[in-house]
């Protein structure tokens, strides 16, 4: 967690000094959105890795590709190496609308069963504490998600990391919130088709949740969620906040061509790509 720390303060030091270089690729990232309603997430994974490897001195990173996926032993997308000390982390992109945020898809169906077995209303620290320490949560203060959060309609986004750290540190209850039912009138799990344990801090505040893990379960009833409207005091923007983006339509066309253009036009497309990379990289 240490590394992914001076990592995210690395970032934010980057944006402070050079704010146009995040902007441009976020930009480009979303206006993929144009192409499909999916694409942006997949082609976020290889422009954040290299946007690492263009601008970020000391660090790498290597994309961990669709093909290893059977292999992960995280949830990751991109492994980041910090070659000053050699150490390697892996991270998990997301590129999300400003509203739920899957933090952990529970692939192996733990967490939900296992809270089950505590009963519906948890509000003894030492239990839970006992609970983020145990073999079903043991994953949790390894979450290094990067989200990419989008406002479609105002042309904003933001990269917020959520604060496991706080988040284990000020959890007062763990609640049981049944199919269909909401929280004190709020719509915190409002309509749900299935149950969930909601954390919240002692002003009863919504932290994140902990979805459905049965068998039937899809990736969306599962695994661990928040919210980044509801939980904004949990998560830490590495943009120092909403930044504006727009739509690159000229990229658009760049896909079309290269698509149907051959080998040796990309290679020579990459070396103009790669100076004016450079160029820009260098802008004052």
């Amino acid at each position: 967690m240490n590394s992914y720390n001076d990592f995210k303060q690395r970032f934010k030091l980057l944006v402070d000094k050079k704010k146009y270089l995040v902007v441009n690729t976020l930009s480009n990232i979303f206006t993929m959105r144009l192409i499909g309603n999916k694409t942006h997430g997949d082609l976020a994974e290889i422009g954040m890795a290299e946007f690492i490897n263009q601008f970020m001195y000391d660090f790498r990173s290597i994309h961990v590709g669709k093909d290893l996926f059977r292999a992960k032993e995280h949830e990751e997308d991109i492994i980041i190496i910090n070659e000053l000390t050699n150490e390697q982390f892996p991270v998990s992109l997301k590129a999300y609308g400003d509203g739920p945020l899957q933090l952990s898809t529970d692939k192996d169906q733990k967490m939900f069963p296992f809270l089950e077995t505590k009963g519906k209303f948890i509000s003894d620290k030492a239990q839970i504490d006992s609970i983020f320490k145990s073999d079903a949560f043991k994953d949790f203060l390894n979450i290094n998600v990067m989200p990419l959060i989008y406002k479609e309609s105002l042309k904003k986004c933001n990269i917020m990391i959520f604060d496991a750290e706080k988040a284990m540190k000020e959890t007062e209850k763990i609640i049981y919130v049944g199919e269909g039912e909401s929280f004190k009138n709020k719509n915190q799990g409002k309509g749900r088709k299935h149950p969930i344990f909601m954390f919240l801090d002692k002003n009863d505040n919504y932290i994140c949740e902990v979805r459905y893990g049965g068998a039937s379960a899809n990736a969306l009833q599962r695994g661990l969620w928040t919210h980044t409207i509801n939980a904004v005091n949990y998560f830490d923007s590495i943009t120092n906040g909403w930044i504006d983006y727009s739509h690159n339509h000229t990229l658009v066309k760049l896909f079309s061509l290269a698509l149907n253009a051959t080998e040796k036009g990309h290679a020579e497309a990459n070396e103009i790509l790669q100076k004016d990379i450079d160029n820009f990289n260098d802008k004052k």
